[in-house]
């Protein structure tokens, strides 16, 4: 009997040994969080003087710079609990432009921080007639679209500025948008000029956004709701059209622009096969109609018969929630040679014929229907793909200055002046970011409004054809 109670003594002694450490360990955290009176918390944190916001539960610090700060070499300032020491040496210059993280050490103790810095933009808010326009730091652009028939000749934008800086034309002066307009900015003796673009739709149009729903209200898919949200705020003369209804017969004569933008599955949905929508919409393109094809309705161009059969895509992927991951670079696309087409007009590029669509550290999906020219499909190059399938690519990967990897936009047919289709069919085109896995938010896209301009632009360029 004493044997067997030893026994089960000793497992009971293991048990509180294991108890006590998974506690000791746990020390750090509160409520799913860091515990805030932690000895390894870092109690003061400073970039160029300018004191960070320090969060003990959740570990994130937060630094908000003047504009005009240089982040890319500093060394910052750092207190620490008496004890603790830190993995970031205070003595070496940080780069801070992307997040930084680091932990601090106290006995058998520690804690993870990151450091986030932002540097404020020299222009807090740009708006005409109550719209708010898109200003990006980084390329130096403001860009917006106004609702179609505004006079852009006499305008007065309402500028609100970051303390210290200065623009002319100043706030609430009347400028003429016809052509881009330059704003110079100065602060503390320096001056840096911001390019501004603003645009309306074309004047008259009927437009249509096709859809599988049976009606607006029923779309589910948050890429499309988001896509025809924007569709319906832009043109005066929008409306929708389900595939039902073009089955039955649906008047289209009316309609300049029929936009499909498919993002709900890689397969395309049985009923744009039925042999009743296939003609319905053959007849509107011979009749003068003209169609934009986004993201997986690309592949639609084969059924048509917009390419030879079988010259469709023929790289089609991409993740379905809760799959989906978060890159940190930004995706875009190149369109040299094309840099004077109409559809790429006012886009924020970062050098000349290359533009971001979609900015690193937003969540996505990836829906990819596009053709991968080099090693599939025996097109070898650009030239052999028009050659093919009768198109013409107009932007390709961001790496791919010669147009010879993957046809990402390509309009057609390339033999007449009346080119009445194109085709958006590259994973960076994506209207909505979704969350994570996890449930937490996809930071904003700062590059959206080229994903709206190049839209617009596509509609207004082919109701013009």
């Amino acid at each position: 009997m004493r044997k067997f109670l030893y026994k089960n003594w000793t497992k009971v002694s293991l048990v509180l040994v294991l108890v006590f450490m998974i506690t000791a360990c746990e020390n750090s955290f509160e409520n799913g969080g860091f515990d805030v009176n932690s000895p390894s918390n870092v109690t003061s944190f400073k970039i160029n003087g300018v004191a960070a916001e320090i969060d003990q539960k959740t570990g994130n610090i937060n630094v908000t710079m003047p504009y005009g700060s240089d982040i890319t070499a500093v060394k910052p300032e750092m207190v620490l609990e008496t004890g603790a020491t830190s993995n970031l040496d205070a003595t070496v210059p940080v780069n801070f432009t992307n997040p930084v993280k680091f932990r601090v050490v106290n006995g058998n103790l520690y804690k993870d921080y990151t450091v986030t810095t932002v540097v404020l933009s020299p222009i807090k808010s740009f708006t005409i007639n109550g719209v708010s326009a898109t200003v990006n730091d980084v390329n130096k652009t403001i860009t917006m679209t106004l609702p179609e028939g505004t006079n852009l000749t006499a305008l007065k934008p309402i500028i609100e500025l970051t303390q210290g800086v200065s623009i002319s034309p100043a706030s609430g002066q009347t400028v003429d948008f016809t052509n881009s307009v330059t704003y110079t900015i100065t602060s503390n003796g320096k001056s840096v000029n911001y390019t501004a673009n603003v645009g309306v739709p074309v004047t008259g149009l009927v437009v249509a956004f096709l859809g599988t729903a049976a009606t607006r209200a029923e779309i589910t898919n948050m890429d499309e709701v988001t896509a025809v949200n924007w569709f319906f705020s832009t043109f005066s003369g929008a409306k929708y059209i389900s595939f039902s209804s073009v089955e039955n017969g649906a008047d289209l004569s009316d309609v300049d622009v029929i936009w499909w933008h498919f993002d709900s599955a890689a397969n395309l949905p049985a009923i744009a096969y039925k042999p009743a929508v296939i003609t319905a919409l053959k007849n509107f393109r011979a009749n003068g109609g003209n169609l934009l094809l986004t993201s997986f309705a690309s592949q639609y161009v084969d059924a048509l018969g917009i390419v030879p059969s079988g010259k469709g895509p023929n790289n089609v992927f991409g993740d379905f929630p809760p799959n989906g991951f978060v890159d940190a670079n930004s995706w875009g696309m190149s369109f040299k040679g094309h840099e004077s087409h109409p559809i790429f007009e006012g886009l924020t590029t970062y050098e000349t014929g290359k533009a971001n669509l979609l900015q690193g550290g937003t969540f996505r999906l990836n829906h990819t229907a596009w053709w991968f020219v080099p090693e599939w499909g025996g097109y070898v190059n650009g030239e052999g793909w028009r050659n093919q399938t009768g198109g013409t690519n107009l932007a390709s990967e961001a790496w791919d200055d010669n147009l010879d990897g993957r046809v990402t936009i390509a309009e057609f047919p390339n033999n007449v002046a009346n080119k009445n289709v194109v085709i958006i069919s590259m994973g960076a085109y994506d209207w909505y970011n979704e969350t994570n896995s996890s449930g937490v938010p996809s930071q904003a896209n700062d590059f959206l409004n080229n994903i709206k301009l190049l839209t617009q632009n596509s509609i207004n360029y082919l109701a013009k054809k």
